[in-house]
């Protein structure tokens, strides 16, 4: 453990005299490092402030320069580096706030060539990528190589946060075992983002990472924090280890890395939005609502009436020879926490012979849920 100087005594005296933390979370920050990838909206916040905070050693994985709409949102950068790496940008700016932090530049993608390298010599990870394919990549080296995944997405007005760690809990697959069809995923560019929410989920990112760091407070693992902008809301939600996990149901060393590819298919059920559900149980239409989710994801409450069928052993039952799981001669409406889930259940039960057309998703899952929920 890394003794304090004189100096950082002083800089860093206000959070030392937090009781909960003293002189020893302070070396332990000193001591350890943290893999930003990406500088955007997310990695911006939490660049400044592990560099404030005193952690010893920062890597950053971008490949990208300024550009003028990145400074919306991407507050660590300004209008003087416009053109530049944002790498560079960002390390001039954490060394004004740091001198003494070790920034550790990588000028690069992050891709399958080299997450393994650069994830093994961090302590922690901090996701700040906008895109599937990254986020898959990032959670399937940690879990390969045993780090904490400080996961953070934001859009629109929406931000989410969760510490993976497949060592005492889930990973992001055991959430999201694949990637939704292109046409469901749009990204900030295409769907808009409020300036100031990366700034909310990546300070919280920031905590999460000093939190695992110095080893205070209960980190994220298991749980996710659901942000809505507009209502200034936040919820907490389980999530459930998968067994059947693509990823972190194997061994490390079983586990290869590979390119997640985003494909646009064909539109499977149709779509129906949290009040316009609310509104056809009020008028007491003859559904069945399935929820898919895990059973730990349950204990926070179901919509009442809800059958709870997790979705590989709904799909198990569908892909029975003659098997007829669910009625085919009424509306059914499959429920998860973000909608992704359940839409890949309809797509199984389309292939099984269900008529689409009778088949609803659930728009953003529970996570957008506003009605009642009955406790199991």
């Amino acid at each position: 453990m890394p003794e304090l100087t004189s100096s950082e005594l002083r800089r860093f005296n206000r959070q030392i005299i937090l009781p909960e933390f003293g002189i020893e979370a302070q070396r332990r920050l000193k001591a350890g490092s943290v893999l930003l990838v990406g500088l955007g909206g997310l990695g911006s916040p939490a660049s400044l402030y592990l560099a404030a905070a005193g952690v010893g050693r920062i890597g950053m994985v971008d490949a990208d320069v300024v550009e003028e709409t990145n400074l919306q949102r991407q507050i660590v950068h300004g209008q003087a580096v416009l053109g530049r790496l944002k790498n560079e940008s960002a390390q001039a700016r954490m060394l004004d706030l740091n001198p003494n932090v070790q920034i550790e530049r990588h000028d690069v993608r992050f891709g399958i060539d080299n997450a393994l390298a650069l994830i093994s010599r961090y302590d922690v990870i901090i996701d700040g990528s906008d895109n599937f394919p990254t986020r898959y990549l990032v959670n399937d080296a940690c879990v390969k190589l045993g780090k904490p995944d400080v996961y953070g997405g934001v859009l629109r007005f929406d931000g989410q946060l969760s510490v993976f760690d497949a060592r005492t809990g889930p990973c992001y697959r055991c959430l999201f075992p694949e990637p939704p069809p292109q046409e469901f995923a749009p990204n900030c560019a295409e769907a808009g983002v409020l300036g100031v929410l990366p700034g909310v989920i990546g300070s919280l990112q920031a905590t999460e990472a000093i939190k695992l760091l110095t080893g205070i407070g209960s980190p994220m693992i298991g749980r996710m924090l659901v942000y809505d902008g507009l209502d200034l809301s936040f919820n907490t939600v389980h999530i459930a280890k998968d067994p059947d996990c693509p990823v972190c149901s194997h061994a490390p060393q079983d586990i290869t890395l590979r390119e997640t590819v985003m494909v646009c298919a064909a539109p499977a059920g149709r779509s129906i939005s949290s009040g316009a559900l609310q509104a056809r149980l009020q008028a007491q239409d003859d559904l069945v609502i399935v929820d898919v989710r895990n059973p730990a994801e349950w204990l926070p409450g179901r919509i009442p009436g809800a059958i709870g069928w997790p979705r590989p052993e709904l799909e198990r039952a569908l892909h029975e020879p003659g098997a007829t799981p669910l009625p085919k001669d009424r509306d059914i409406v499959l429920v998860c926490q973000s909608g992704m889930r359940s839409h890949s259940v309809i797509r199984s039960m389309v292939a099984a012979g269900y008529d689409p057309l009778r088949l609803y998703n659930l728009e953003l899952g529970m996570a957008a849920w506003q009605g009642d929920v009955q406790l199991v």
